[in-house]
């Protein structure tokens, strides 16, 4: 597993360095920056302050000059300004990045565990495999944001039972709790559908096995066969899929985070592309990648741990 890591982490860095030239060049060539942005709020501005305050910031060096000098300032840890906050971008990054974490955390748990045991369920008796199939194609099929105003709609206006969106502002853990339920769910519901679909399938191929014959010859009960054998074994194929929902969920809490006016990560990648902030979008852009790269790392490490047999191809 060492060398497995040595081997992946450059990998990573060096994706994740292409991946910060791409996005710097394309912003860049995007049209608007500060500097024009700052003509338009103050038409007193002449020549001679617009070029002061483009050699300032850096705008009258070429493209690939300003992602240098950018891309090794992070590596000092030295993350630039946020326009848009006016704030150090890591200062107004950190608080966004808790919010999402707690989100995404809360709902890729959910979603895994309803997920794994509607699975094993079609896989343990197949006569509930049509009714379990049903369901996941029909939350796979809900769009999130739909999904979300509709439980907004019967949870918050018409029952009353929970909050419409937001975050508390005090009020302690239960608190805090009632405003996580609707978004979870619904980032939950929307991911759920994969997991079943995969550990059912995962589930009866290993169900076929010769080991879990001779585990039923002796004597064993089904549901330690279904738990201790099958269900570790159906596991392997399932971290991939885990790793890969990474990046979806992500872009999931995007659309969450906008319904239920949650402050996170989705929000501030949105606000801060919008509002022209490249520093904090480019900041948080490769956040969200770097998390991709390390939950597939981690999700191979797993299933290495989970099958010996895969150590042997490192």
């Amino acid at each position: 597993m060492l060398r497995m890591i040595a081997g992946r982490l450059p990998q990573i860095a060096i994706t994740l360095a292409l991946l910060s030239l791409v996005a710097y060049l394309a912003i860049g060539a995007m049209p608007g920056d500060p500097i024009s942005l700052a003509m338009m709020a103050d038409p007193r501005l002449g020549p001679a302050d617009v070029a002061r305050m483009r050699a300032l910031h850096g705008l009258d060096q070429p493209l690939l000059a300003r992602w240098w000098a950018w891309a090794t300032g992070v590596l000092r840890g030295e993350f630039g300004y946020s326009r848009l906050f006016a704030r150090p971008a890591a200062e107004v990054l950190w608080p966004a990045l808790r919010g999402s974490l707690v989100l995404l955390g809360a709902a890729l748990a959910l979603a895994a565990s309803l997920g794994v045991a509607a699975g094993m369920l079609a896989a343990l008796r197949p006569r509930w495999r049509g009714a379990v199939n049903a369901v996941a194609l029909l939350s796979q099929a809900l769009p999130a944001f739909w999904l979300g105003i509709l439980l907004i709609i019967l949870f918050a206006v018409t029952l009353g039972w929970l909050p419409a969106g937001g975050s508390p502002e005090g009020g302690g853990f239960a608190e805090a709790a009632r405003f996580l339920i609707l978004p979870v769910a619904t980032l939950a519901i929307a991911h759920l559908a994969a997991y079943a679909r995969h550990t059912a399938a995962s589930m009866a191929e290993v169900l076929q096995s010769p080991w879990i014959t001779a585990a039923r010859a002796r004597g064993n009960p089904e549901s330690r066969i279904a738990i201790r054998h099958a269900l570790p074994n159906a596991a392997v194929p399932l971290l991939s899929i885990l790793a890969l929902d990474a990046g979806s969920l992500v872009s999931g809490a995007l659309i969450t985070e906008t319904v239920f006016a949650r402050p996170g990560m989705g929000k501030l990648l949105t606000d801060a592309v919008m509002g022209n902030d490249n520093n904090l979008a480019l900041l948080a852009l490769m956040l969200v990648a770097a998390t991709t790269l390390l939950a597939t790392l981690a999700a191979d490490l797993a299933q290495r741990a989970l099958d010996p047999r895969l150590a042997g191809r490192d």
